[in-house]
């Protein structure tokens, strides 16, 4: 065991003059770390040097990679403008800095100006969206599927819920709506086939268990060829002919025209509530553009039952969360359309992307890349299969050397047709600077 004996004691290893200006607490518990595992494999046979200047290197490694880690902001060159998995819509530079000013100190969230009581926590965002909206109440909870569960276990439990076999989806992270009702106490009640359900389906399952008519927009795919569906409007009609709710999960939800024959193909917030509805649900950050959250409108009373329900404890959204969403909705009040990123990105002409791309190409030169037509999706669950026109930079060299290399250095693209490319679609022209830095540095390699 004379390796053993070797090895550094841990009071003298972090005086090392490498730690220096380093956090000590931080470098104590990663080199006890190091040097117990060491120790192990000395042990188990695995191994028999012991290197003081290699101990160091590896405990600066790990405190590196500690103090490093974590979200890290990315350049979306996918294309795909609400991107799951790169945080869906992202908030523009000035919504936040109005929203820090709120979060950054105290706030009356709680607190009423005017009796010096406690406050309702979702009066402010309630007469925002009132303003912007026709309707009676509002509550807002941490997404959508959370609106979705607080809904079915306030109104449906061990009672029936109706819905079409054709909505039956599953979204992101195998969410399904038939798991996410039972949890909920609801009963699911489906009706109609796959791609086939009438009004008659609806109201043939009505019985003394009935709660509420639900409608469920299918988001994230698309049946084609022999298939029928039921119009919310006649839902809306039969759930009050019989007492019932009528429930719309619109899943992604936007307001105004969408561009590129989109608008059909996706249920606009404003049409839906003409209707009238009992509640309807969506999520905050997709279309919508705004922060996660899961926004419920609806009738006053049925609100109001909402906020009794004990679960709301757990599914309400912190103030971060409301003042980024009042900023949003103030924007979308003041028409100011440029401050809600997803819309500006998803409105942007190709002859924009195209003069943006040129520019870089120009100073990237001809050689290595070429500018493009193509094709790329909005992302986040929403109008699948319906393509929208972009621009990409193409490159000629290795795809799978630019895949890595350029997310090594935070910038994700795609590979397609075996090359790779940078899509302008989902990139922020206040990113093409630091965009054009990093294409440098990656072609840098290649010379």
């Amino acid at each position: 065991m004379q390796n053993l004996r070797n090895i550094p004691k841990i009071d003298k290893f972090i005086q090392s003059k490498e730690f220096e200006n380093l956090n000590g607490s931080l470098i104590l518990k990663l080199s006890k770390t190091v040097i117990n595992q060491k120790r192990e494999r000395i042990l188990s046979g695995n191994d028999t040097l012991i290197d003081e200047k290699e101990l160091v290197q590896q405990v600066l490694k790990r405190y590196y990679e500690t103090v490093s880690c974590g979200t890290k902001p990315l350049i979306n060159a996918t294309g795909v403008i609400v991107h799951t998995n790169l945080g869906r819509s992202p908030i523009d530079k000035e919504i936040f800095n109005r929203a820090k000013e709120l979060v950054c100190g105290y706030s009356n969230l709680e607190y009423n100006l005017l009796t010096a009581l406690r406050g309702e926590r979702y009066e402010e965002i309630n007469r925002l969206f009132k303003i912007l909206f026709d309707i009676e109440d509002v509550l807002v909870v941490n997404n959508n599927a959370a609106a979705v569960f607080l809904i079915l276990n306030t109104f449906a439990k061990e009672k029936e819920v109706v819905v079409s076999r054709g909505e039956l989806v599953e979204i992101g992270g195998s969410f399904r709506i038939p798991e996410v009702m039972r949890e909920s106490g609801a009963i699911l009640r489906e009706v109609g086939t796959t791609n086939k359900t009438n009004i008659g389906d609806y109201e043939n399952a009505i019985n003394e268990k009935s709660s509420i008519l639900m409608k469920v927009h299918k988001s994230n795919f698309t049946i084609e060829g022999f298939s029928q569906s039921v119009e919310f409007k006649d839902i809306h009609s039969l759930a009050q002919k019989n007492g019932l709710i009528d429930y719309f999960d619109l899943g992604s939800g936007h307001i105004g025209n969408l561009p590129y024959n989109l608008s059909h193909n996706e249920p606009e917030i404003e049409k839906i509530l003409k209707e009238k509805p009992s509640l309807i649900s969506f999520s905050g950050d997709k279309l919508f553009g705004s922060v996660q959250a899961g926004i419920i409108f609806g009738k006053k009373e049925l609100i109001a039952k909402l906020k009794k329900n004990q679960l709301l404890r757990m599914l309400r959204v912190d103030k971060v969360t409301l003042a980024l969403l009042e900023e949003s909705v103030k924007a979308y009040i003041m028409e100011d359309y440029d401050k809600i990123t997803t819309k500006r990105l998803l409105h942007t002409e190709t002859k924009e992307l195209r003069a943006r791309a040129e520019n870089m190409a120009s100073k990237i030169g001809d050689n290595v890349c070429e500018v493009i037509d193509t094709f790329t999706y909005v992302g986040g669950g929403t109008m699948p299969n319906k393509k929208i026109p972009s621009i990409a930079l193409k490159f000629s060299l290795s795809p799978t050397f630019l895949e890595r290399a350029f997310r090594e250095c935070l910038v994700i693209g795609r590979v397609e047709n075996e090359a790779f490319l940078l899509d302008f679609r989902s990139i922020d022209k206040d990113e093409d600077e630091k965009l054009l830095e990093i294409i440098r540095r990656v072609l840098r390699c290649f010379e």
